[in-house]
């Protein structure tokens, strides 16, 4: 891994032992010859494999005797250009301890200053161009050292040795103010302005480490709802930054595994429960029973919190399915209409890269999207693939690309949803820039079974042999390939929607599974989307299909009744759509039958972000504090042998409940209860038939907590072993991982095939 001060390490090391010779980088990794007694250069081996750099991943060490050349001293050499590159990018890191004191000293020469960082934090992965890891290749090639600077940099005592970034107020970057229509604001201080006008109910544009964020006062009610109004977001909820973890457990319910989180280099948003009286405004994250929280992780954060704000809003700079802005010119433009003043620096952002996104389920983060701090550290795959690399593009929404070299796979940052020109050109980049830096030239590609998804066009066009892998799958083998499985799992996979084998809408599916293949042994039973796409908005929709399935004729009165505004003419076409077949696409998908439980109970009509109506349809669950009832969901076996789960009974249920006044959180935690047991009832009929007894749960519906720790907890008590993601998200954000998986295991048994 470069860019964590291991050759400095080196350095300081063989000077301890007494040793001569030399160290560098080169696209391998680190190489190092070192002369001097055999005491001493086992001493040294010994120290590079049990005491590393705090932020180094050893890899593997390898070496060879050498005759001795006399060399005298000992240098660290430039970095080598050519040969193949097998080393890692350090993701970016939050600022460390020995900066921030730094940063805080009013006699340090750095006092105050937003760019400070040394060997142990700061940029790297947003900045890279190229490696080696040199500050040619990266984005602060254009500041050069002055030369306070450039002694430290080469003072191997120096914690600031060789530290590419490294840079002071004297040469490197800085920062400027410009109102909103980009004329630059005379001050003193840009920082000091933009708290000024923070204070004063402004929405600030704040250029950070992979992008830009929006920026208010967390409390002011008047500033959040202008924000909202502006963004056109009226109910997702906000990321905060608060100062640090004593303000976080003020205004939330901090266990140790989210103070770790919120403290680690990575720095996150993580999602935890409220409390009551936080102080901040209703609208930061209404209807939601989680903050989403995360502390400082930039020099110019730590001063913007240093003031006694209570929390900042800090959103994504942009408009709902774009990507986040990270240039200052896209800001200028794409912001304008958002920010009343822009918080800008001349240090360009190579890769944007979104904040990271993490929730604590079953004692454990699991990711909920994978980004700045983790991308593009490695996830080690089950087996070791030669003769070529694999990019898999991953799917249309919550998109993240993935590339493997060796026993790795590499998953980039988050891209987002494939549905508009700059999301597209966003995934083009990441693409590009993941085969770049890792010097990575695929030699076939993994897709989407979908035919309709932007990244299976782009597959296509590649020019190179296609591996699809269907959509359920690629989530099982997620989890599998993250616990080394490779071996026949029982495969539970719930999301919103993915493309059948069959040309159906899957997302309620029940599998065999091994990273080869698959076979789908069961599934929810299929119901009308009216609309297609459009009912996965409109709920209302979905909660009808559903009544109809349940309840036949009287679904149109039932409709009357539980859905407001559902009704007339609207009603009439659904039906008719419905009957006639019309665009109404039939759809086993868990997603859409939470999404119609949350209509039916009058809780989410319409989805205005992704997974609104689940999310808060969970939230009303969690109310019901021990509650234990359920609605029991009937099976039956198809022709094909496929088992149907008929969760028109589970509706049933649901409607006689909230018809006879159980009340909404009973009936919402009665859901979750359901869907957990009919989960156990059908592992327990595969395990029966197969004698199987390990369980993988994926798919974006496993990252609600509710539903995954009561069927965590109901299966490890029947006796099953149990996987879940944790190194890479249950939801779309993972299955570029899962189809990298696939791809090479089915490249390697293909492999032992021809050899055999």
């Amino acid at each position: 891994m470069q860019g964590v001060g291991f050759r400095p390490f080196v350095y300081s090391l063989a000077a301890r032992l007494g040793l001569y010779g030399h160290v560098a980088n080169d696209p391998a990794g680190v190489i190092t010859e070192i002369e001097g007694e055999q005491e001493a250069t086992e001493r040294f081996l010994d120290a590079l494999r049990s005491s590393p750099p705090p932020m180094a991943r050893v890899a593997s060490i390898t070496f060879r005797e050498i005759p001795p050349t006399g060399e005298t001293g000992f240098s660290v050499r430039l970095s080598a250009q050519h040969g193949a590159r097998t080393t890692l990018i350090l993701p970016d890191m939050a600022t460390c301890g020995d900066c921030l004191r730094e940063m805080s000293a009013p006699d340090d020469r750095r006092y105050r200053y937003a760019f400070i960082n040394c060997t142990n934090c700061g940029p790297r992965y947003t900045i890279i161009r190229d490696l080696p890891y040199d500050r040619s290749r990266t984005t602060m090639s254009p500041f050069e050292m002055c030369p306070d600077c450039r002694r430290e940099y080469e003072d191997p005592a120096n914690r600031r040795f060789h530290a590419e970034p490294t840079c002071c107020p004297a040469c490197g970057p800085r920062l400027r103010l410009l109102s909103s229509d980009g004329t630059e604001i005379a001050c003193d201080d840009p920082l000091e302005e933009t708290i000024r006008r923070i204070r004063a109910g402004r929405i600030a544009a704040v250029k950070g480490l992979g992008g830009f964020h929006l920026a208010c006062d967390a409390a002011n009610q008047e500033a959040v709802a202008l924000l909202r109004r502006r963004k056109h977001r009226d109910h997702k909820p906000f990321a905060i930054m608060v100062r640090d973890v004593r303000a976080a457990a003020r205004i939330c319910r901090i266990g140790p595994e989210e103070e770790a989180l919120l403290s680690s280099p990575e720095r996150p948003i993580v999602l935890i429960e409220k409390r009551e009286g936080n102080g901040l405004a209703e609208g930061v994250a209404p209807r939601s029973a989680s903050f989403g929280v995360m502390l400082p992780y930039t020099p110019l954060h730590h001063m913007l919190m240093a003031e006694d704000f209570t929390a900042l809003i800090m959103t994504s700079g942009n408009f709902s399915d774009e990507p986040i802005a990270h240039s200052n010119e896209d800001a200028r433009v794409r912001l304008s209409g958002l920010a009343d003043c822009f918080l800008l620096h001349d240090r360009s952002i190579h890769i944007r890269t979104d904040d990271s996104v993490v929730q604590v389920i079953a004692q454990r983060s699991r990711f909920l999207r994978r980004s700045r701090g983790y991308a593009p550290a490695p996830v080690k795959l089950p087996c070791d693939i030669s003769g070529g690399e694999i990019l898999a593009v991953g799917p249309e929404l919550n998109n993240t690309i993935c590339v493997t070299r060796s026993g790795n796979a590499f998953l980039s940052h988050h891209v987002g949803d494939l549905q508009n020109v700059p999301a597209y050109e966003s995934f083009i980049q990441a693409v590009r820039h993941m085969e770049d830096i890792l010097a990575v030239k695929p030699s076939v590609v993994a897709r989407d079974m979908h035919p309709g998804y932007l990244s299976t066009r782009y597959a296509m066009e590649r020019g190179l042999p296609i591996e699809p892998v269907q959509h359920h799958h690629a989530h099982i083998a997620s989890v599998m390939a993250e616990a080394g499985r490779t071996d026949r799992v029982i495969g539970v996979s719930f999301d919103g929607m993915g493309w059948g084998r069959d040309g159906g809408l899957w997302g309620g599916e029940f599998m065999l599974c091994d990273l080869a293949d698959f076979e789908r042994f069961g599934s929810l039973e299929a119901v009308p989307q009216p609309g297609g796409d459009v009912a996965s908005k409109d709920t209302r929709r979905m909660a009808y299909a559903f009544l109809r399935a349940a309840f036949g004729r009287d679904a149109d009165a039932l409709a009357c009744e539980m859905l407001p505004g559902f009704a007339g003419e609207e009603l009439r076409i659904i039906s008719r759509m419905i009957e006639k077949r019309v665009n109404c696409p039939l759809t086993s998908s868990m997603g859409r039958l939470f999404d119609a439980v949350a209509a039916l109970l009058g809780i989410c009509g319409f989805n205005s972000f992704h997974a609104q109506a689940p999310m808060e349809l969970e939230a009303k669950a969690r109310e019901a504090k021990g509650e234990d009832g359920f609605y029991e969901a009937g099976r039956a076996r198809l022709l094909d042998g496929m088992i149907e789960v008929r969760t028109s009974d589970i509706v049933r249920g649901l409607v006689s409940d909230a018809r006879g006044g159980a009340g909404v959180a009973v009936c919402a935690a009665r859901f979750h209860n359901s869907i957990a047991r009919l989960a156990l009832d059908m592992c327990l009929e595969a395990r029966k038939n197969t004698c199987v007894e390990t369980v993988a749960l994926s798919g974006g519906v496993m990252a609600n907590a509710c539903l995954l720790e009561r069927l965590l907890a109901m299966l490890e008590k029947d006796g099953f072993e149990v996987l879940l993601n944790a190194d890479v998200p249950p939801g779309d954000g993972g299955v570029s991982f899962g189809q990298a998986a696939v791809a090479a295991w089915r490249r390697r048994c293909a492999l032992q095939c021809r050899l055999e």
